[in-house]
């Protein structure tokens, strides 16, 4: 594929637009929570017993309920995540991760629909978007409150 003046263009300006991302008020926002939750040493603690935890419960997870300690991986995987999850630096940088995750999506999909609307644009999660737990394609005829 060889490089034309045309995609060079078309490259510079999604440089550009990153940049304007970057620099928007949701952009610089994300990279501060990202710097404070990669210098709190309680925060960072937290993810580092998760993620062994996760570890230990993705090999318990392979025998199911018949692994010994299952039950006791299970309940103490959910309690530290649920601690991790509510820690101020981790938390709040995950709103700050979603925020920034929705302007991507937008600006995505509003590229993608500029061309033509019948382009698929990947953005997000569908099970957040639809308002339901299914995404619209469950196949039971709207009954479990997509919009199948």
């Amino acid at each position: 594929m060889l490089a034309t003046m045309e995609r060079v263009s078309i490259l510079q300006k999604a440089e550009a637009l990153a940049e304007m991302v970057i620099e928007s008020k949701i952009g610089q926002e994300y990279f501060e929570l990202l710097y404070n939750l990669r210098h709190d040493q309680g925060a960072q603690d937290k993810i580092k017993k998760f993620t062994s935890l996760k570890d230990l419960f993705e090999e318990v997870q392979r025998f199911g309920k018949y692994h010994p300690d299952y039950k006791r991986v299970n309940l103490e995987i959910r309690q530290v995540k649920r601690e991790m999850d509510i820690h101020p630096s981790i938390a709040a940088f995950k709103r700050a991760e979603t925020e920034l995750q929705a302007v991507l999506d937008e600006i995505s999909h509003r590229i993608g629909h500029a061309v033509s609307p019948f382009i698929k644009v990947p953005a997000g999660s569908p099970f957040f978007e639809s308002g339901s737990s299914c995404g619209g394609s469950c196949g039971t005829g709207g009954s479990c409150g997509c919009s199948a």
